[in-house]
């Protein structure tokens, strides 16, 4: 199937720009020994999880669902993190899961028989997660697990030293969107404070999180492969990674058609057929203004629109953008960088369709993964 043929909005995912991500991430894997996997929270489209085990090294989950979806479609391991595990869920997390991470200690004591037994019966792997109190973010504190109200992890003034009993693994996640640098600096602070713990002889693994933008053009690959090499040498323990973004980064294009053209005080608006609202959540909650193909900053080509929903929300915009020629209605318009985040967190607000969600292959065919229609609306509330 053409893309041209395809019914706005619809995102699709680019399987050469995935590929190109995977092998990076491939290669870091193969010269430095860590251990890469998917963090499913930035990108669950299981359709091409056969694709990314083949590179990869497993899965990482936020609760049950996303652990289920990676035991029935990925191949390899299957970590999980979850603030606080449901009482009725934790049975399955202990067999579905290897790696299971408490985010406190008393998280740890409450489920303690149950993943004990699955300790025996099937070598789980249990961890903690760590707030080293580093924060490397600037202005986004939505996205800090280090900020001073963060529930996020262990300060080191509740661990003290110790180890608890049974734990043989350590996990911090710091960073949002961001190059080696910070990740390099945090390690650091965590050493520092907590060094004594990766001495441990009990402890064998250690996850440095996610966030990391391996596949940028301009993230330093070679600072990230010495750094967990060092990490290996030094304390003789297996590292994982689990970006998400970095695995889709600029893999998805979300597809849409102007509707209308309407003139605001100050400028004229294109109505499109998406919303920020409903199919690019992050654009409002970040905030961040979406890049968009063959399109200019404001005033930088010769002609300037504000790109808005269809929505009723007044503040469901997408961004200003100039382009070359005037807007016309029927026009497509292509927003990049939109298989991350905005296809987990997408809603139909306002009785908006999602979406289809779309796969063009390396020959150039577009695979219709999945539609969507008033069913999904209906079925969300009774």
């Amino acid at each position: 199937m053409k893309e041209s043929s395809l019914k706005t909005p619809f995102y699709v995912v680019d399987e050469d720009k995935l590929i190109n991500n995977l092998r990076i991430l491939k290669r870091v894997q193969d010269e430095s020994g860590a251990k890469i996997l998917l963090a499913q929270k930035a990108f669950s489209m299981y359709r091409v999880y056969p694709l990314i085990s083949q590179y990869l090294s497993g899965a990482t989950a936020s609760g049950l669902y996303e652990a289920r979806l990676a035991h029935e479609y990925m191949n390899g391991e299957n970590h999980v993190f979850e603030p606080a595990f449901d009482e009725d869920e934790f049975d399955e997390i202990c067999r579905i899961c290897d790696h299971i991470v408490f985010n406190s200690l008393t998280q740890l004591e409450h489920h303690r028989k149950r993943w004990e037994r699955a300790k025996v019966e099937k070598g789980v792997h249990v961890g903690i997660r760590i707030n080293p109190e580093y924060s490397t973010q600037d202005g986004h504190e939505i996205y800090d697990p280090c900020a001073s109200t963060s529930r996020l992890g262990i300060r080191y003034d509740i661990l003290q030293g110790k180890l608890p009993d049974g734990v043989d693994g350590l996990h911090f996640h710091t960073l949002c969107e961001q190059n080696f640098e910070p990740l390099l600096r945090t390690f650091r602070e965590f050493e520092k404070w907590f060094g004594d713990l990766l001495e441990d002889e009990r402890i064998t693994w250690i996850n440095l999180g996610g966030g990391h933008h391996i596949t940028r053009d301009d993230y330093d690959v070679n600072g990230l492969i010495a750094l967990v090499k060092e990490i290996k040498f030094k304390y003789n323990v297996e590292v994982y990674l689990e970006p998400g973004e970095a695995i889709a980064l600029d893999a998805g294009r979300l597809v849409t058609k102007v509707m209308d053209i309407v003139q605001a005080s100050d400028m004229p608006v294109a109505i499109l057929d998406t919303s920020a609202a409903c199919h690019m959540p992050d654009v409002l909650e970040m905030p961040y203004r979406p890049p968009l193909f063959y399109s200019g900053e404001p005033k930088e080509k010769a002609y300037t629109y504000r790109l808005a929903s269809r929505t009723c929300l007044a503040g469901d915009v997408i961004g200003e953008y100039s382009f070359d020629s005037p807007l016309e209605i029927g026009d497509r318009l292509m927003f990049g960088d939109m298989a991350i985040y905005s296809m987990v967190k997408n809603n139909t607000f306002n009785g908006m369709k999602l979406p289809d969600i779309c796969y063009r292959r390396l020959d150039g065919d577009v695979e219709v993964v999945r539609e969507f229609g008033y069913q999904d609306f209906k079925a969300r509330l009774s």
